[in-house]
């Protein structure tokens, strides 16, 4: 242990170091005991070897090791020469550290003031650190006395802005004092004040319920506000009420002056129940007696300027025209035709007309107007339509109602004057039979309930229904009437047989033209049943007509002029796929093919049963049993060429006299010189077959095309 401790300076003397190693080595080796140390003992010789190899292996892979074998270099001598050259350099390293020497005492005191240095700042620091840890501590304490009075500002808050809430509530200004007892209702001061006693009586009374006591300083000069403001608002409301009563009084204006103040009546719903409901009261009891009497004066008056001239029950479809009546009986209408024609009555449907200005009585009086029932109607129930929709609207504006309980109120106001209506109607439709009118009537209000639906006002539906219901059924029972009258006439009472078109086909004419272009708008089943019945009867009366003339001819003149007549009426009203025109342009087709056999069969019967007889007997194959009618081929070829011109002419001019319509008059010419033109072009094929190609008559035949051209110059032009 003690030269292990030796001093550096002998330790670096030659040889005293290995010496001493040497010795300390054999020493230590003497004085320490044997140890057994198994498989860590390191010590063993084959240990030391495997090292030695591994070393003198290393060694030879060394550059200088291999240069110095590869030169033959002694080894001794080389050590010696290094241990030499390593003296040399340790001399000259401590002869620079001796030149250096200030230096590295210079650095070595300036690595002591820099520890002194670093001292300070490390004690400087040290102090900062425990600075920083107090002033963390009294961040956190002023932390958390900031959320302490954030949440004692906002508690604060809370209760300045109910109670400031409160007090504004319960503060009654001086301002509302004087406006409410001072000001007229009808200056909006007074109005915007009315608003704010309004908030401060419900607060008031949410107070209450919470019995809160500062509610007790300011209810008595509430209620005695209010009670001000309900007297002044009850003398207001009421005598606008009132001047609806003064007469010539356009109620309209009052009533658009009451919608401006419709808070009015809400605050005395909220306030005072029992003067709402004596306003509520005075004006259901006021509008009704003033909406009756309006009406009432303005339907009697209507009826002042309608028509003198009414149909009445002997007015049917088939009543004749030369029926004579009883010597107390009213005179006839002028002309029974005008009351199936529907003219310019159906204008009163026109949008322009329907929800045009209504009828001053007093001025068609004047002017000695008249008018058909229908226009009445459509006055009184537009003015009706208009003054019902603007009424509910007002109610349920003003009185704050809707639904079954804004019905209820219209109704309680205009009630008398709707059951005046349909009283009046019922009365009137009692002794109608004027069909038109009736029909157009109800397409009036089928309109105005249409208008009702549009604009959402269902006030009137119920009254709708109401006219329908009392519309429809006459409606029914006239059309069932007339189809009875045509049911039941009889033609030998009808006069004089002619046959142009008869009076009682043309009234059919007019009036289903009519009721089919009025219900095309609006298309109802029942009417379609009770028109198809009639057509019916009219069908079966035009063929008990003709059956009193005594020839097919005249029979199928009269039928053909009374269908076209029909189908020309009903065409000019009527759309053309309707089932009417449609069934008697199918009869008047009929008729006319069947005619023009008719007149074809006096000059050209013969010919025309020859090609008929012998296309059958084509058909057959058995054409040569005309092979022996060679006479009489002869005598149908030059007949017909010596005849043909003439009797074209006269067939025309006799058409022409028959029937009263030039245009159906030319359509049967036409289809005559066509059937014409289609038989004597069989007659030429016919002839053209092998049986009679030989006859020497084939060469005066006609050329087709000729006869076409001939033809077509006795073609009228009208």
């Amino acid at each position: 242990m003690a030269e292990a401790l030796m001093p550096a300076a002998e330790l670096s003397k030659p040889g005293a170091g290995s010496a001493a190693a040497a010795e300390a080595m054999e020493s230590g080796c003497a004085a320490a005991p044997a140890l057994n140390l198994g498989d860590l003992d390191l010590t063993t010789d084959e240990f030391i070897l495997d090292e030695v190899d591994i070393h003198i292996q290393a060694n030879l892979e060394d550059d200088l090791v291999k240069e110095a074998l590869r030169t033959g270099v002694d080894l001794r001598q080389y050590s010696k020469q290094v241990e030499t050259e390593l003296q040399r350099i340790e001399q000259a390293s401590i002869k620079d550290y001796i030149k250096e020497s200030q230096n590295i005492a210079s650095l070595h005191n300036q690595i002591t003031a820099c520890d002194s240095i670093l001292e300070r700042m490390e004690g400087m620091l040290s102090s900062f650190q425990s600075d920083l840890s107090s002033i963390s501590s009294e961040i956190q304490t002023l932390q958390q006395q900031s959320v302490s009075m954030n949440l004692r500002l906002k508690n604060r808050q809370a209760v300045r802005s109910q109670l400031s809430q409160l007090v504004d509530e319960l503060v009654v200004p001086s301002t509302m004092i004087s406006v409410i007892l001072d000001s007229p209702v009808t200056e909006q001061e007074f109005l915007e004040q009315l608003h704010e006693l309004n908030s401060k009586i419900n607060y008031a009374k949410e107070l209450s319920f919470r019995e809160t006591l500062a509610c007790s300083d300011i209810q008595d000069i509430v209620d005695r506000l209010k009670i001000k403001a309900v007297s002044k608002i009850r003398e207001f409301i009421l005598q606008k009420i009132y001047s609806f009563r003064k007469p010539m009084t356009n109620y309209q204006i009052p009533q658009n002056t009451l919608l401006k103040y419709r808070f009015f009546y809400q605050f005395l719903l909220a306030n005072e129940r029992t003067v709402a409901k004596e306003i509520r009261d005075e004006y259901v009891d006021t509008m009704s007696k003033i909406y009756f009497s309006y009406f009432k004066s303005y339907s009697s008056r209507l009826l002042k300027v309608q028509y003198e001239d009414v149909a009445d029950k002997d007015d049917l479809m088939g009543v004749e025209d030369t029926a004579k009546k009883g010597f107390f009986s009213k005179p006839s209408l002028k002309s029974r035709n005008t009351i199936f024609t529907l003219g310019q009555r159906g204008a009163v449907l026109s949008p322009a007309e329907l929800e045009g200005p209504i009828l001053i009585p007093h001025t068609a009086q004047r002017g000695d107007s008249r008018y058909p029932y229908e226009t009445l109607f459509r006055s009184q129930h537009y003015a009706l339509l208009d003054n019902g929709c603007r009424e509910f609207l007002f109610l349920s504006d003003f009185f704050m109602v809707a639904g079954n309980s804004a019905l209820d109120l219209f109704n309680s106001i205009m009630g008398k004057t709707l059951s005046m209506f349909l009283k009046n109607l019922s009365t009137y439709l009692s002794d109608c039979y004027d069909s038109i009118a009736v029909f157009l009537c109800i397409h009036i209000i089928l309109r105005f309930r249409a208008i009702t639906v549009k604009r959402n006002i269902p006030a009137l539906d119920k009254y709708w229904e109401g006219v329908l219901e009392l519309l429809w059924p006459r409606f029914e029972l006239i059309l069932e009437m007339n189809i009875q009258s045509i049911r039941n006439t009889d033609p030998q009472k009808l006069g004089v047989l002619d046959t142009r078109p008869h009076y009682i086909t043309r009234r059919y004419a007019e009036f289903s033209s009519a009721v089919v272009s009025i219900n095309q708008t609006f298309p109802n089943e029942r009417t379609n049943a009770l028109l198809g019945q009639l057509q019916v009867e009219v069908e079966n009366f035009v063929l008990k007509m003709a059956a009193e003339f005594p020839s097919r001819r005249d029979q199928l003149i009269f039928l053909i002029n009374n269908y076209d007549m029909m189908l020309g009426v009903l065409m000019e009203r009527a759309a053309d796929d309707s089932k009417e025109v449609e069934g008697f342009q199918q009869l008047l087709l009929a008729r006319t093919q069947e005619f023009i056999e008719e007149i074809l069969s006096p000059p050209f019967g013969g010919m025309i049963a020859f090609v008929k007889e012998s296309e059958a007997l084509m058909e057959k194959g058995q054409l040569d049993k005309l092979r022996n009618d060679e006479a009489r081929i002869t005598q149908l070829v030059r007949g017909f060429s010596s005849s043909w011109k003439q009797s074209v002419e006269a067939l025309s001019q006799d058409v022409m006299r028959s029937f009263t319509n030039f245009k159906n008059g030319t359509s049967i010419i036409q289809g005559a010189l066509t059937q014409l033109i289609q038989y004597y072009h069989g007659f030429h094929k016919v002839l053209s077959q092998p049986t009679f190609r030989s006859l020497a008559v084939r060469s005066e035949l006609i050329n087709l095309h000729h006869l076409m051209v001939e033809v077509k110059k006795h073609k009228p032009n009208f």
